[in-house]
């Protein structure tokens, strides 16, 4: 049986510009798969940890392909996906508390995409992402993040008003942003709050915004009062 043995040649990470100038020095008759990244989420460690093993699982996958699934590719590749150190218990039962936690979120209200928040508030069909996405950058609104897709909190919309964010929520996003990123404020919304009588901000936000609004502060003065 032949084979072939297609290792990665080179991987070119930077700017696409700089990219575009080292592949000038690439022969053409070379194959080149390119992958782009949000240059805000891009940390520079992490991206370059992250070349290094694509271009590991790329090469194992292709010897693979090429192979007809022998066992030797078929070790390759899983060494390839493997870990470069097994997971700590530690940090298993922190990403399973995690998990928990953010089940508990979503389970806890109603959270839509920018298509369907753009359908509900009777926005433009043509680019439905471009609103909510600038009430989110406007500081109006806030998201949560899974699998690259931001998602929005339905409790933060008036549904007296066209579904447009609330009115309020942009000074309590003001003030949680000081120290919480879109998770932390949704765990906050959906936690029981002493400062709110054992109530959820969630719950509270659109009949009595100035208690939110002095729990989010007393939220974050206690937060900076411990660092």
């Amino acid at each position: 049986m032949s084979e072939i043995h297609a290792p990665i040649k080179s991987v070119l990470t930077g700017a696409i510009r700089d990219v575009r100038t080292q592949l000038t020095l690439t022969p053409e008759n070379d194959k080149v798969l390119a992958l782009t990244f949000d240059a805000e989420q891009a940390d520079d460690v992490a991206f370059a940890t992250l070349a290094e093993n694509l271009s590991a699982v790329a090469t194992a996958m292709l010897t693979l392909l090429s192979q007809r699934q022998e066992p030797a590719a078929l070790q390759q590749l899983a060494e390839a996906l493997t870990p470069r150190a097994p997971a700590s218990p530690h940090l298993l039962k922190e990403a399973a508390m995690l998990a928990q936690a953010r089940k508990a979120v979503l389970d806890s209200a109603d959270w839509l995409s920018a298509a369907q928040l753009a359908q509900l508030a009777g926005l433009s069909a043509r680019n439905p992402s471009a609103q909510p996405n600038k009430w989110k950058k406007e500081g109006r609104l806030f998201a949560i993040q899974l699998a690259g897709v931001d998602y929005f909190p339905g409790y933060g919309l008036d549904a007296q008003h066209n579904f447009r964010p609330l009115r309020c929520l942009a000074e309590v996003i003001a003030v949680l942003s000081a120290r919480k990123d879109g998770w932390g404020m949704a765990y906050w919304f959906a936690s029981v709050n002493g400062f709110l009588d054992g109530q959820r901000p969630q719950d509270v936000l659109a009949h009595d915004p100035a208690r939110v609004l002095a729990a989010a502060k007393d939220e974050i003065e206690e937060m900076d009062y411990a660092w």
